[in-house]
């Protein structure tokens, strides 16, 4: 019986050892940079406004890329963190006066934001953020009700905000999953003419793989 205690006591330390936090060695310290290279999903919210007077409600599709993040701590518990990515490329459909597929664009998203590490010994490093957006439109087609007009899309600033973790995987590799809510606008021309404002406002999961050095 004792053996058997001594075995479940051993197993319980390991248990513990691996959720407690660990030592400075894995913790990120102040002058640390940190890679995280991944994919990210752009997920804009379900409805994205209206134009022509309310005429024609809009309706971003989803997007994923592969992503880079660069963070530089300033502390062991502040981050600033720039966020880039591929281009991302979304189909817009329409309802109301015009039925379907009607356009299709492409964005930049780079995110500037500080972070704060409030568990920063632990092997589960958690975080939460506020930054500044910048989404940049480009390479804007039509088609469908819109076919042979000229569609331009504004760029956008924004807040955006952040919640993630660090997950340590031993010496200086760790496993990142965050979630940004990103303020996104843009005002629509429609052959030079005002036809109002997409409100994009996405979710943005990603999930990477990172080294800190």
């Amino acid at each position: 019986m004792s053996r058997y205690c001594a075995r479940a006591r051993l197993a319980l330390a390991g248990t513990l050892l691996a959720i407690l936090p660990v030592g400075a060695g894995l913790a990120h310290q102040a002058g640390d940079w940190l890679l995280k290279a991944g994919a990210s999903q752009v997920r804009p919210k379900s409805g994205n406004g209206s134009v022509l007077d309310g005429a024609v409600a809009l309706d971003a599709g989803n997007a994923t890329r592969p992503s880079l993040t660069v963070t530089y701590m300033a502390t062991r518990h502040v981050g600033i963190e720039l966020l880039g990515a591929a281009p991302f490329r979304h189909d817009v459909s329409a309802s109301g006066a015009a039925q379907g597929r009607i356009a299709s664009t492409r964005q930049l998203p780079p995110t500037l934001s500080v972070l704060w590490y409030f568990l920063p010994d632990a092997r589960v490093q958690p975080y939460v953020g506020v930054g500044l957006n910048y989404t940049r439109f480009f390479d804007t087609e039509t088609r469908g009700a819109l076919a042979g007009s000229k569609l331009d899309m504004a760029d956008s600033w924004g807040v955006a905000l952040q919640a993630g973790a660090d997950i340590e995987l031993g010496g200086r590799w760790m496993l990142n999953a965050s979630l940004r809510y990103i303020d996104i606008s843009s005002r629509l021309k429609l052959d030079g003419q005002s036809i109002g404002k997409a409100r994009i406002d996405p979710w943005v999961p990603t999930l990477a793989l990172g080294y800190r050095f």
